[in-house]
């Protein structure tokens, strides 16, 4: 259990929650939850699945018009001739990366992470007692990674490199080219797999997305991680799921039976309604994310000794604060203390994350524009 890691946001939060209870006012900055209600028509969904007795155990892998409905869905959005029995449905995507790292993983194995990246990876990968890899995101390549460098971090033990694009907490994206450089590396390693976390594919400020197993001799090396949490502010609704190598898929359907049995029947109908459904909420949200991402990057540049790489998607922006002389552990403290703002330090994102703190901008422009004014105050105050 010491080697098992947590996810500060929660933390944070209730530090923050705390405050407010005391009268305090706390601008939240530090949840990656969208601000925005499930579409009327999920919701609908939803409610009809409860009236019309989706309320049983289902099949530990997810109800068949669930699994059918993300395999149409990853043709159409990453033109990968999916098989449905190759997906598993979970409750939430977190249990995809749990089980298949806890399937992957043991003691004498490597696996590669970004860093920094989600705190999940690195925490369970040393819980299974494999030794975590990190591949470090570098600011001067506004949070891309040098992929020269990749070869050298492989051998003979890796048996997984994870890939997150949009990447949190840095809001990367790789390129066509960067994951055609990753490929190449994988492919010439026949015991390694790749988990791509596509969690936040559909929040993407230019350009299209691009999935690592769509390329060739990919998609049966590699282990999709999505969900319905972000693209359809469903967090509450707990639906995620995995689209893996058929070799996989009962291991994992193993591990999800000695856990959690199976996912919600009637969340699952409303996860075809999303995927099935009218897409113009997903699209009006990322814009008004775009228009989050602007205010935010452009009020962050203004703040002395604060340096902040663009955003390419997702909704987290990661500047550094290391021209301010504060650690990140000082700075999310003063922040809340003094600014009445919740963000979070960028050293809870891995070791490569010291000097650097994560804003969430899944809150409104007032907020975030009044959330600025006060950074700005209390660095200007230091």
């Amino acid at each position: 259990m010491s080697r098992l890691g947590t996810e500060s946001a929660f933390e944070v939060l209730a530090r923050a929650r705390a405050l407010e209870a005391q009268g305090r006012e706390i601008i939240h900055l530090e949840i990656g939850e969208p601000d925005f209600e499930t579409p009327a028509h999920i919701v609908e969904a939803g409610v009809k699945a409860l009236q019309d007795g989706y309320t049983h155990y289902g099949p530990t892998p997810g109800l068949p018009e669930l699994r059918q409905a993300v395999a149409r869905n990853s043709r159409e959005v990453r033109g990968i001739d999916t098989n449905w029995e190759q997906v598993v449905v979970t409750p939430g995507a977190k249990p995809i990366m749990f089980y298949v790292i806890m399937a992957l993983a043991e003691a004498g194995v490597e696996v590669i992470y970004p860093n920094p990246g989600f705190p999940i990876y690195e925490s369970m990968i040393e819980f299974c007692g494999a030794k975590a890899v990190p591949m470090r995101l570098l600011e001067d390549r506004a949070y891309h990674p040098d992929l020269t460098q990749l070869p050298g971090m492989v051998n003979e033990r890796t048996r997984l490199l994870i890939v997150n694009s949009p990447e949190n907490p840095c809001g990367s994206a790789f390129t066509a080219d960067e994951l055609e450089t990753i490929a190449n590396v994988v492919r010439s390693h026949p015991d390694m797999y790749v988990m791509s976390d596509e969690i936040y594919k559909d929040i993407l400020y230019s350009g299209e997305h691009h999935s690592i197993a769509a390329l060739p001799g990919m998609a049966e090396r590699t282990i999709i991680l999505d969900g319905f949490s972000k693209s359809y502010a469903m967090t509450g609704w707990r639906l995620g799921y995995g689209i893996m190598p058929e070799e996989l898929v009962p291991h994992v359907s193993r591990l999800a039976t000695n856990s959690v049995s199976c996912a919600a029947s009637f969340s699952q109908i409303a996860g075809v309604a999303a995927l099935d459904g009218p897409q113009d909420a997903v699209q009006e949200m990322a814009a008004e994310f775009g228009r989050r991402r602007r205010l935010i990057a452009d009020g962050l540049a203004s703040i002395p000794g604060i340096n902040c790489p663009e955003p390419e998607g997702a909704f987290y922006a990661f500047p550094s604060i290391r021209d301010t002389g504060l650690s990140s552990a000082d700075f999310e403290e003063r922040a809340m203390q003094e600014a009445g703002v919740a963000l979070l330090s960028g050293a809870a994102f891995g070791e490569f994350g010291e000097g650097y703190v994560r804003l969430s901008y899944a809150n409104s422009q007032e907020n975030i524009s009044r959330a600025l004014e006060s950074l700005d105050a209390m660095v200007r105050g230091l």
